[in-house]
């Protein structure tokens, strides 16, 4: 099942790192998966999200504000 992966911000540094690292953990569980990046800041708020970046996984926000490591971050997706 192909997971839905999202990374939420403007494209700051942090969000970079965030998308980076999420991409990096995802080749790495050997999953199917679709990332996007949403910068609207109107579709940041309608996750209920306020600080930058956040991690979107099938719909749930995981994580917003820092960027986690990328063990952090696999656990997330799994």
């Amino acid at each position: 099942m192909k997971k839905e992966i999202k990374i939420l911000g403007t494209g700051c540094t942090k969000c970079i790192k965030l998308a980076e690292l999420t991409e990096q953990a995802a080749i790495e569980l050997g999953i199917e998966y679709e990332l996007e990046k949403v910068t609207d800041i109107n579709d940041i708020i309608s996750y209920g999200v306020m600080l930058t970046p956040a991690l979107v996984v099938d719909g749930d926000v995981k994580i917003a504000g820092s960027v986690p490591s990328i063990d952090q971050i696999i656990g997330y997706i799994k």
